[in-house]
């Protein structure tokens, strides 16, 4: 999956690592904003599941006040090199109402399962509306992959 940086990727490749690196890495860095409080980063664990990344962190934490005020959010893969940067609106669901396949699947990838603990949880769902993908600077044309929801198939 690395490249040298000699020969750039195409569209079908970048989305293909894309698909990839979002079905198997587990960290990712989430990016708020408080309408009062300003920008809010922190990297959470993350599981992509049904065309959506599935986050949880505690009720009372700083993202799920920030995303119940402004439920816009940008989410990057912690790899400089090969960048994955993605934009969306974050849905809250507290863990008594998440829907069972994305907490089961969520539980499965990470041995922890939010539903069973004793404080209160949130689930965060982002479904990306906007992906961008490169790997160096060879790659920086054509780094849009993702607009309005839907995969680019070819270059506009």
């Amino acid at each position: 999956m690395q490249n040298s940086g000699s020969t750039p990727r195409d569209l079908l490749e970048r989305r293909r690592d894309t698909l990839g690196r979002l079905g198997g890495e587990r960290d990712i860095w989430v990016s708020t904003a408080h309408p009062d409080h300003g920008p809010h980063q922190v990297p959470l664990w993350f599981s992509w599941h049904e065309r959506a990344l599935w986050m949880c962190t505690a009720e009372a934490s700083a993202t799920v006040r920030n995303v119940r005020k402004e439920p816009r959010v940008r989410l990057a893969l912690p790899d400089t090199f090969d960048v994955v940067l993605l934009q969306g609106e974050a849905e809250c669901f507290p863990a008594e109402r998440v829907p069972t396949a994305a907490a089961d699947a969520f539980a499965a990838e990470f041995g922890w399962d939010p539903r069973t603990e004793e404080g209160a949880y949130v689930y965060l769902r982002v479904t990306p509306r906007t992906v961008r993908a490169w790997r160096g600077e060879g790659e920086l044309r054509g780094r849009l992959i993702m607009r309005d929801g839907e995969w680019l198939e070819r270059r506009r």
